[in-house]
C-alpha cells in the first residue's frame, strides 16, 4: 500500500489526485494530512500505469469495492480514471468500482464525461453539501461561479448513465438536511448524510 493505493475498512482506495475545484470548509484536508495511517499528500500525480502495476501486486477480490476518492477530485483527471477503471474491469470483472466526485467534472473538463466513465463504473458518489447555491458556495467555496448548477446537472445525467447514484451532505448545523433529502428524492437517487470528520 502507499499514498496512492490505500485500504478502508474492506474497501480499496486510490488517490490519484490532490487537486480540486472546491475549497470545502470542512474538507478533512484542513484537519490533516492523512486517512489512518496513510499520508494522502502526493509528492506528484501517479501515472495510469503506476496505480495500475500497484494493482497488479493486489488481489482485488479481497475488497468490496474500489473507490476512486483520496485527497482530490478524482474526475480532473477522467482519462486516468477511464484507463485504471478499464484495467479493473478486465482483470476483476466482479469488483464494483465507485466515484466519490464534487461533481465538476462536466464542467471542468468543458464536455459530458459521464457516457465515458459509465462503461465502467458500477456506482457515484456526488456531494451536494448544500440545499441551495448561496449556501453551497459558502460551504464549499468552488472556483466555478455555476458550480451548483453543474452539480445538479451532473446528478441528473449520471442518474442517466450509472445505475447507483447517491447524493451526499455533510451534516453540519448551517445545513438544512430535509431540503437535501427532498432534492435527492425529487432527482430519484440515494441520499447520504456524511459524518462532519477531523480525521479517520
Amino acid at each position: 500500500m502507499s499514498e496512492t493505493v490505500y485500504q478502508l475498512g474492506n474497501s480499496l482506495y486510490l488517490n490519484i489526485t490532490n487537486r480540486c475545484t472546491n475549497r470545502c470548509v470542512f474538507c478533512i484536508r484542513n484537519f490533516t494530512d492523512r486517512v489512518g495511517d496513510k499520508k494522502l499528500v502526493l509528492h506528484k500525480e501517479p501515472s495510469s500505469l503506476e496505480i495500475i502495476e500497484s494493482l497488479k501486486k493486489i488481489d482485488l477480490r479481497l475488497y468490496k469495492e474500489v473507490v476512486f476518492c483520496g485527497f482530490g477530485e478524482p474526475l480532473i483527471r477522467v482519462e486516468v480514471v477511464k484507463k485504471i477503471s478499464s484495467f479493473i474491469k478486465h482483470s476483476y470483472p466482479s469488483t464494483p468500482i465507485r466515484i466519490d466526485t464534487n461533481g465538476h467534472g462536466n464542467i471542468f473538463n468543458q464536455r459530458n464525461i459521464v457516457p465515458e466513465i459509465s462503461p465502467y463504473i458500477d456506482a457515484i458518489s456526488i456531494s451536494l453539501n448544500a440545499e441551495s447555491k448561496e449556501k453551497y458556495n459558502r460551504l464549499s467555496r468552488p472556483i466555478f461561479s455555476d458550480a451548483y448548477e453543474a452539480v445538479i446537472e451532473f446528478i441528473k445525467v449520471s442518474k442517466m448513465h450509472i445505475k447507483d447514484v447517491t447524493v451526499s451532505v455533510v451534516n453540519l448545523p448551517i445545513v438544512d438536511i430535509k431540503k437535501c433529502e427532498k432534492i435527492a428524492e425529487d432527482l430519484k437517487v440515494n441520499f447520504k448524510l456524511r459524518d462532519f470528520v477531523r480525521s479517520l
